[in-house]
């Protein structure tokens, strides 16, 4: 167990995982648009605005997916000192911002012909923009301090505490009224949408899956290589 949490093996697991993530996310994305935009079916009450879903969910899922990785990193990098795992965190953190941001922005598109409106508060809206601002505070602190490892730690803080927020984004639309609807695919018993719209659901939620892999894999290896070279700057060698 010991070579997998070493920092060397590590970093030579992300070179070799960064270009097959590189490659499922162009192939996932590139079927899964083919028949979300052009071979599946058009909703009976939606029509053609339901192909949003196919953009939209997959940045919701993601949003609150990389702030549980980040999560998870922060207490190993808190309560086990690991290295990398504050690295990990800090290289994850400004792509679920982006894509909380794309998630809100296209909901938006979205709700304005199902809805009449842009925005509205309700409880998923709302608590999907606390975790955009929960990302946007985790990345100014993280660079609010000339020492880097004493921010990392302080907003690792920050992430464990905001991760409160995860299960009331995901329950919401059960614990108050809200205009989105139920869960159709993660739920107890089977998903409730159309098999033709499912599949194509899933390969979009896959391929961006893969697609945050490879750029999350290119950020921790520059960020480990910045760290080297910081730490070399003030004579600590810990990273090797």
């Amino acid at each position: 167990m010991k070579q997998f949490t070493n920092p060397k093996t590590i970093v030579k697991w992300a070179e070799l995982l960064q270009p097959v993530a590189g490659l499922m996310a162009a192939i996932l994305i590139m079927v899964g648009l083919y028949y979300a935009l052009i071979n599946s079916p058009a909703d009976y009450q939606q029509g053609q605005a339901v192909r949003i879903m196919y953009i939209h969910v997959p940045f919701a899922w993601l949003a609150t997916m990389v702030y549980g990785i980040m999560a998870v990193v922060s207490a190993v990098g808190l309560i086990w000192q690991h290295p990398l795992a504050h690295l990990a965190c800090r290289s994850a953190a400004p792509l679920g911002a982006v894509f909380t941001a794309l998630c809100l922005v296209t909901g938006s598109i979205w709700g304005q012909p199902m809805w009449g409106t842009w925005w509205v508060w309700d409880a998923r809206l709302t608590s999907v923009l606390v975790l955009f601002f929960i990302y946007l505070g985790y990345l100014s602190l993280v660079r609010a301090f000339d020492n880097p490892l004493k921010g990392e730690k302080l907003a690792a803080i920050l992430v464990l505490v905001g991760s409160v927020n995860l299960p009331i984004i995901k329950f919401s639309v059960d614990w108050w009224h809200s205009l989105h609807q139920p869960a159709s695919v993660m739920r107890l018993g089977k998903p409730t949408i159309a098999l033709p719209m499912l599949i194509p659901l899933l390969l979009m939620v896959v391929g961006y899956m893969s697609f945050f892999v490879y750029l999350w894999l290119m950020n921790f290896r520059a960020a480990v290589m910045e760290r080297k070279n910081y730490l070399k700057e003030i004579n600590r060698p810990q990273m090797e």
